[in-house]
């Protein structure tokens, strides 16, 4: 194997976290900001990219950090390497409410494609690259640009997916429509595309967007329940306006509710 053959265990329901197993001299990648804690003897050091291409020079390291750029992320990754003699242990958790998913990605022949901000940790040897989308329709449309992350190799990589996740297994032909946030991610022989909802009181009052990400096996795909800008949209709606009035204060609904909940003060 190329990868670092890592042991690991899950904890938690809605907020997990994942702990790793490292033998002397195995590290794992990891994105910024999802560090959570670890034993002592374990090195942390910033790298260009995901550290997959360390061994091309200088060139290959800028080429790694440059595919990072492109889908938004940071330039840099986190590396974290157990330089002694014992076996250690370092956790990294969800950034909020969800499942952490492992991916083996010799189960999926080496490639696992997957929302840009999805991706949680990996082994050491795992490669952290884009995905371009080939139609226009998908980029224009798919709510996640031209590009997504692909994650290639031979090792253990764990993502992440906001709510509740489902595992469909879909046959050859067989096709799945879904909300374009809603996708965790899926295997490379999956045909994704974008689907107009149709129907002029869809369109207008439907409520839903104006198109689904329509899937097509053979192939598997994940799915979560709660994508994090669906979440970030509700807190948003939820939170008071400049100087303290909600947002439903000017509608009768929302005076009603004031003095319901105790909050209309005389």
């Amino acid at each position: 194997m190329n990868a670092h053959e890592i042991d690991y265990r899950i904890y938690g329901e809605e907020m997990q976290y994942v702990e790793l197993e490292l033998d002397p001299r195995e590290a794992v990648i990891a994105e910024a900001g999802n560090f959570m804690m670890m034993d002592d003897g374990i090195k942390m050091d910033t790298i260009f990219g995901d550290g997959s291409k360390q061994n091309e020079g200088f060139l290959g390291k800028v080429l790694g950090a440059g595919k990072r750029l492109l889908t938004g992320e940071s330039l840099f990754m986190t590396i974290f390497s157990n330089n002694g003699s014992a076996i250690k242990r370092i956790s990294f958790a969800s950034p909020y409410p969800g499942k952490i998913i492992p991916i083996d990605l010799t189960e999926f022949r080496g490639k696992f494609i997957c929302q840009k901000d999805a991706f949680l940790c990996a082994a050491k040897g795992v490669s952290i690259g884009i995905e371009f989308n080939k139609k226009l329709g998908r980029g224009l449309f798919g709510g996640e640009g031209f590009i997504m992350q692909k994650v290639e190799g031979d090792g253990m990589a764990f993502v992440h997916a906001g709510g509740t996740m489902a595992r469909k297994e879909l046959a050859p032909g067989e096709k799945l429509k879904v909300d374009t946030g809603c996708i965790i991610g899926f295997t490379q022989d999956i045909d994704y595309d974008i689907e107009f909802v149709g129907g002029i009181r869809n369109t207008f009052f439907g409520g839903e967007g104006l198109f689904f990400a329509s899937l097509t096996g053979p192939g598997t795909v994940y799915i979560q329940s709660l994508p994090f800008s669906r979440l970030a949209n509700r807190v948003h709606q939820a939170a008071p306006q400049r100087g303290g009035k909600d947002k439903g204060e000017g509608s009768i609904l929302g005076g009603l509710g004031d003095v319901l909940s105790g909050d209309n003060r005389f």
